[in-house]
C-alpha cells in the first residue's frame, strides 16, 4: 500500500509501538507522525517506514487541529483499529 499524507498508521516498533498516528509528511524512507497529544502537528515524530503498518484510513489534514486529531484517533483506538 502506498503511503501518503493523511494516512493513519500503526507503529510497530519503538516507544510508540501499537499506537495509531497520522502521517504528516513523507521523506526519503521516513514519515513524520502526529497523534495530537504527545506528538503535535507542529512537532511530529520522524519514524522509519519499516517500523509502521499502514491502515486503509486516509484523512484530510487541511485545517485539522491537534484536538480533532486526538479525538479521531481516540475513537479509532477504542474500536480496536482496522
Amino acid at each position: 500500500m502506498q503511503l501518503r499524507v493523511g494516512m493513519v498508521v500503526c507503529a510497530t516498533a519503538g516507544k510508540e509501538k501499537d499506537g495509531f498516528y497520522a502521517v504528516v509528511r513523507l521523506e526519503d524512507g521516513y514519515v513524520w507522525l502526529a497523534d495530537g497529544k504527545h506528538r503535535t502537528l507542529k512537532k511530529p515524530k520522524r519514524k522509519n517506514i519499516r517500523h509502521i503498518r499502514p491502515t486503509r484510513l486516509v484523512w484530510e489534514m487541511e485545517g485539522l487541529t491537534d484536538r480533532a486529531l486526538r479525538c479521531r484517533l481516540q475513537v479509532l483506538c477504542s474500536k480496536g483499529g482496522n
